[in-house]
């Protein structure tokens, strides 16, 4: 019996190259953002602001004509080495509410950081002369994952950030990343939302997830080259280890019908 291997080895070279060559055919339409009449976008008129949402931790500072007034307003935390001590933060409950100290419980969700602080200001004209309030979202993050360079969750100390800009922190698509099909996984009221953005046409500029909020997921989708080769490397390597076998089993056969 004779047995051919060099068939089996042209063969698999041809799988290989004919994988190579699928999943390396990607159109300049499938790859470069924005494409059509930029110039016929209509500008933004909306300035987006972040609002305060459930499960926000908030630090809130109060400052006054007299900072012996204010002490109570301005807790602290955690006291460490030194006896130095780390601003309290305020966590906004299911129900959007805080409890800040002589006020009692404050509801702040919905509301953005400006209305909030407004809002605090009002409140605290009773207490103290001519109050002020400092409000910042200390744990702002926007998590990207998928075909970027570097998925992971980002904290964020600007808590105004673009889906562009997001994508930009995690390295930018791979060329394999379905750049037509995007998705944003936003929580609103209470409430699990999907967005799907298309970054091939300047439609994303009018999307309103352009902006994206705290807590947001993007995550971006491999596309049909990247599903093809990682089916192909699955098939190849079944192939690779059946060759070898088969290879094992007919040495064994030889020795013993020598």
């Amino acid at each position: 019996m004779k047995i051919n291997r060099h068939q089996f080895v042209l063969k698999y070279f041809v799988l290989m190259i004919i994988g190579l060559f699928l999943t390396s055919c990607v159109p300049r339409e499938k790859i470069v953002y924005f494409q059509g009449d930029l110039e016929s976008i209509d500008q933004l008129a909306e300035q987006y602001s972040a609002t305060i949402q459930p499960d926000d931790l908030l630090s809130i500072t109060v400052f006054g004509r007299n900072e012996e007034a204010t002490r109570i307003f301005n807790q602290e935390s955690n006291v460490g080495m030194g006896g130095m001590g780390n601003q309290k933060t305020y966590l906004v409950d299911e129900e959007g509410n805080i409890e800040f100290p002589v006020l009692g419980k404050i509801k702040l969700a919905g509301l953005t950081r400006n209305e909030a602080i407004q809002y605090m200001k009002g409140m605290l004209s009773n207490e103290i002369i001519d109050p002020g309030v400092s409000i910042a979202i200390t744990n702002y993050r926007i998590t990207v994952l998928g075909e970027v360079g570097s998925p992971g969750t980002y904290p964020l100390e600007n808590e105004k950030v673009t889906i562009l800009e997001a994508l930009g922190m995690a390295g930018d698509l791979t060329i394999n990343g379905l750049r037509d099909n995007v998705l944003v996984v936003r929580e609103e009221n209470g409430k699990r939302n999907f967005y799907r953005v298309n970054l091939l046409t300047e439609e994303v500029f009018n999307s309103p997830v352009y902006y994206l909020a705290q807590n947001d997921v993007v995550y971006v989708e491999p596309n049909q080259n990247k599903i093809n080769s990682s089916r192909n490397a699955t098939i190849f390597r079944d192939i690779s280890f059946a060759m070898s076998i088969s290879s094992f089993l007919l040495t064994i056969i030889l020795l013993i019908t020598k």
